[in-house]
């Protein structure tokens, strides 16, 4: 961060005042999410419940605004209320600064959010950027201005912030590493003193002098002007500097260059080169040049480069993707490249589909996160302008897994309704995607949808003979009436499908999740030995595939089973080996068992202190889910008992503040309590 100490001071004062909402405004390019993040940082012991950020550049709808905020909450709610009630509850009794990043594009779906949210959270505040005011109740306006200039004909060495900052990146780039003072000056003033122009001019010192910088940008203020308004039909809402010095950087870059560029635009969020590849890729610009083009936007500022373990991934600025769009609707492309894109990603996700239950599934796991954005547009593209109801289908039914398993149930079920219900034609990907919705209305616990879906399934499966889909029909319907509190009823339900069977690809997943459920089931009717003895079948058959999120529920119904059967340490076990699995995927609901049940047999051992600690930590865990024991009767019971254990061991005043210290240690950091022996 280059100065901005003045602006940082008036934010901290308007935060620690009575400010509830703060608004940064300014042209693009003028560095408002930069500001935002460095005071985000600066304010973090001032809001005792943290300050999160809500990227909202992603999001091309303000439907899944409320969704992106709880997301980045990690509030993974998997009931059915409305998203900003389960908000507004969340945040009703906490102190905690929301960054909200890039609102300009969905300024009503904010407003309303703000409004309603505010109303509830007397502790919340928000600090926003957007180009646009919000138009919120109590909304403050901080316009960020560009860096300071020095003036013409002032002293040499004055340091003002443009020059320090093109200074630090000319440094970067021309052969000696520095420049003359006085040609940084006339620069930064040409420049306006916006930072992301400064960024894009000083990339090109390697290829030019400070001085043949300056000339060049003088010649084309006029001529990019004109060009900005052929590429938009009207006059884009930036400073002409900025114009001048994103257009100039255009012209600068090769035509292979600048192609890619315009189509790198459809991404959301960040891409690989892969995708880069098969996306942008044709007889114009050939495969095997995109990853020297990707290099080159690189080094000119257009992309960023984002190492990320065993890959490297690329994202754009909000302004340059903008107008890197407004030039690929200018080729005629836009309709193309989006099709292609949402082939590439629907492509994807029917593989991974078929990867996820064997050895790669944390790759995948960390795959789809990475191209959570993406999925994203591929889906809001084939349900809207796209009209492709078959690839709506396709994407969000063979995205099951990311939905359920990674904590995503809610955006999941607001994709595979909206699919569903524009497109009723009977086909092999809409049939899927009903299991998929039912699987994810059994795990919000809505047994009245999954009913009905499930006998639509069921009537479907029936015609077909396919045991596969017989086996999904009856993950639906026994699961039903397991969460209904009719384990008998719903063990003959699945012991009447060939679940132990392999039935191939299409339907792994609606096996692995009936498995779990029957395993489950068999610990509900106190059947421990055979509990146990299920539990290692399905042990056996995931550790065969290399398989971790079946393989966690099965270690807890074991470690269930094991304690059951009074054996303990071997139950304790158990329940850590499920809490390390299910954390790697950052599954919810068995983080919240695996605790619960850690909870219990530490209770059981008479140390009644952690015992209320890990209560506490798993209660964390309920809050984010926002259903308690997912409601099933047998673990509230269960939950209950362990409670009135620890009480009885450590004492009221004990126990409450061991549960009230877990409860508040943040879920990673009490996750890793638990996971220790002691």
């Amino acid at each position: 961060m280059v100065g901005r100490r003045t602006e940082l001071a008036e934010l901290r004062r308007l935060f620690t005042g009575r400010s509830r909402m703060v608004t940064l405004t300014g042209v693009g390019g003028v560095g408002k999410t930069r500001l935002a993040l460095e005071a985000a940082a600066e304010l973090q012991p001032v809001f005792p419940d943290g300050v999160w950020l809500v990227e909202l550049s992603p999001l091309s709808e303000g439907g899944l605004l409320a969704h992106a905020i709880a997301e980045a909450l990690r509030l993974a709610d998997e009931t059915t209320r409305p998203m900003n009630e389960v908000l507004a509850g969340y945040l009703a009794n906490r102190e905690l600064l929301l960054v909200l990043d890039t609102c300009e594009h969905l300024v009503d779906a904010c407003a309303a959010t703000v409004r309603e949210l505010e109303k509830e959270a007397p502790g919340l505040r928000i600090l926003a950027t957007s180009r646009r005011l919000i138009g919120a109740p109590g909304e403050e306006v901080f316009t960020v201005e560009p860096l300071p200039v020095p003036e013409a004909g002032a002293a040499a060495g004055s340091q003002d912030d443009a020059v320090v900052l093109l200074a630090e990146r000319a440094a970067q780039h021309l052969p000696g590493g520095e420049a003359p003072w006085a040609e940084l000056a006339a620069l930064s003033r040409c420049l306006e003193g916006l930072p992301l122009a400064i960024e894009l001019a000083a990339a090109r010192l390697g290829e030019l002098s400070v001085a043949e910088l300056i000339e060049r940008l003088d010649d084309r203020f006029a001529i990019l002007g004109q060009t900005e308004k052929v590429v938009y039909g009207t006059e884009p809402p930036w400073h002409q500097a900025l114009r001048t010095a994103i257009g100039w950087s255009h012209q600068l870059c090769s035509p292979a260059e600048r192609l890619l560029w315009a189509r790198v635009s459809v991404f959301s969020g960040s891409f690989d080169a892969e995708a880069a590849r098969l996306v942008c890729a044709d007889t114009h610009l050939g495969p095997e040049r995109v990853g020297g083009l990707l290099a080159a936007l690189v080094d000119k500022s257009i992309l960023t480069w984002q190492p990320t373990g065993a890959t490297e991934r690329y994202r754009m600025l909000d302004t340059l993707r903008e107008y890197g769009a407004g030039w690929l609707r200018r080729l005629g492309e836009e309709h193309e490249l989006r099709c292609r894109h949402l082939i590439y990603y629907r492509a994807l996700a029917l593989q991974a589909d078929t990867a996820w239950m064997g050895p790669d599934q944390i790759e995948w796991y960390e795959r789809t996160v990475a191209d959570h954005a993406n999925f994203r547009a591929a889906l809001d593209f084939c349900l809207g302008e796209g009209e492709d109801g078959t690839s709506a289908l396709e994407v969000a039914g063979a995205l099951w897994f990311f939905w359920l398993a990674c904590g995503y149930l809610r955006e999941g079920r607001h994709h595979l309704d909206h699919a569903l219900h524009r497109f009723r034609e009977r086909s092999p990907a809409r049939t899927r995607a009903l299991w998929a919705c039912g699987a994810i209305a059994l795990g919000q616990g809505d047994l009245d949808t999954v009913a009905r879906l499930g006998e639509e399934f069921r009537a479907i499966a029936e015609t077909a003979s396919d045991p596969a889909m017989l086996v999904a029909a009856a993950h639906l319907g026994g699961g039903r009436l397991a969460l209904s509190g009719a384990p008998a009823q719903a063990a003959a339900v699945f012991d009447a499908s060939p679940y132990t069977q392999d039935h191939g690809h299409a339907y792994t997943g609606a096996r692995f999740l009936l498995w779990t459920m029957r395993v489950f089931v068999h610990a509900n009717l106190g059947e421990f030995t055979q509990a146990a003895a299920a539990a290692d079948a399905l042990r056996a058959e995931c550790l065969k595939r290399g398989e971790r999120w079946a393989l966690a529920f099965a270690d807890y119904v074991r470690g269930l089973a094991a304690c059951g059967l009074g054996r303990l340490d071997e139950a304790a076990d158990y329940a850590r080996m499920s809490l390390a699995g299910k954390a790697l995927l950052h599954d919810s609901i068995g983080i919240g068992t695996a605790v619960d049940l850690l909870a219990s047999v530490t209770a059981a051992t008479g140390e009644g202190e952690r015992a209320a600690r890990l209560l506490g930590i798993g209660q964390r865990a309920w809050d984010l889910i926002g259903r308690d024991q997912l409601g099933v009767p047998e673990l509230i019971a269960a939950r209950e008992a362990c409670e009135r254990q620890a009480r009885a061991h450590a004492g009221d005043a004990a126990y409450e503040k061991a549960f009230t210290r877990g409860r508040q240690d943040g879920l990673d950091e009490g996750i890793a309590y638990a996971l220790r022996r002691h």
